[in-house]
């Protein structure tokens, strides 16, 4: 309504010539808005990034309010969910809702380290071999594929075993090393298109180097798909982890995770089922937020999309 008034404005405020004046011009709308305001329309988005930030604001505060803390294992056995133990106990006497708000926070902390050094390394090495191409590009891409072919999970598992005996870090450095391969990927391809345009001539013209061209040039106008692949590798980096450690090749005690607590309760699925869907149901409700969140920044970024999504 606001730009149907300004252009009327404009309309009324023409001179002789049929000229506009220009303060009379609408206001041009820079990429950042445009994107922000489209991404606020989409109603999905903006329900999951509540409900995202709820449960970060749940497990950071709530923590230093709750009357149970997560190392303390002297609580009945099994006790069933009452008011002091709204989840109940679990087989070694420790209160399960002090175990998921820990557990969440060491699964979403992984998850963002794995999604920050991926997404780093991944645009990198994406968006060199999209600009020098030649050697450089077929070096790394021949390391793209070999680190696709080895089963994520497994090597992951290994690795982690070996190098640190399942420490949160060890495990998200590890995540994070088999996780930038398909980020550099789609910036490769990126970088490829970008290299043709008439900005990077012009800095190639003026003396620009490679590393002032990649990082000057390229990398800030790939920031739509870098943010939306990062965002979508915070999601996958929640459910590999709890893969890991669910299987107990993750992490390993003092340290937890969702995938842990989900671990060491998954054989009362029968008879206590509240100690593993209430770790479960996080995990879930996580990944599905973390992807609609990212579907909402991809539409918003999309310069073709011109109807907003529900």
């Amino acid at each position: 309504m606001a730009d149907l008034n300004s252009l009327i404005a404009a309309e009324d405020s023409k001179s002789a010539d049929g000229t506009l004046p220009e303060e009379a011009l609408p206001e041009p709308r820079s990429q950042g808005k445009l994107v922000l305001r489209k991404f606020l329309r989409h109603k999905l988005a903006m329900i999951c990034t509540g409900i995202l930030l709820l449960l970060v604001l749940t497990v950071i505060i709530m923590p230093i309010f709750w009357p149970h803390s997560y190392e303390d294992s002297s609580f009945p056995s099994f006790a069933k969910p009452s008011a002091d133990y709204p989840l109940g106990t679990t087989q070694v006497g420790k209160e399960m809702v002090s175990q998921i708000l820990r557990g969440t926070q060491y699964s979403l902390l992984i998850a963002l380290v794995v999604s920050i050094i991926a997404t780093t390394i991944g645009t990198i090495f994406g968006a060199m071999a999209g600009y020098l191409r030649g050697f450089t590009d077929s070096a790394i891409s021949r390391v793209t594929d070999l680190f696709l072919i080895v089963p994520q999970i497994a090597a992951a598992a290994i690795l982690a075993k070996v190098f640190g005996g399942g420490s949160w870090y060890i495990v998200a450095m590890v995540l994070a090393a088999f996780g930038w391969m398909p980020i550099a990927r789609i910036a490769r391809a990126e970088a490829m298109s970008l290299s043709q345009r008439e900005f990077v001539d012009a800095a190639r013209a003026s003396g620009a180097g490679t590393f002032h061209i990649v990082f000057k040039h390229l990398v800030p106008n790939m920031v739509g798909l870098i943010t939306v692949n990062a965002t979508l590798a915070v999601a996958q980096a929640v459910l590999i982890e709890a893969a890991l450690s669910f299987i107990g090749l993750g992490v390993q005690l003092p340290d937890t995770s969702l995938g842990r607590v989900i671990l060491e309760n998954y054989a009362q699925l029968q008879n206590r089922p509240a100690l593993f869907f209430g770790p479960f149901i996080v995990l879930v409700l996580i990944s599905l937020t973390i992807n609609f969140i990212g579907d909402g920044l991809r539409d918003a970024f999309d310069p073709r999309q011109r109807r907003m999504k529900a």
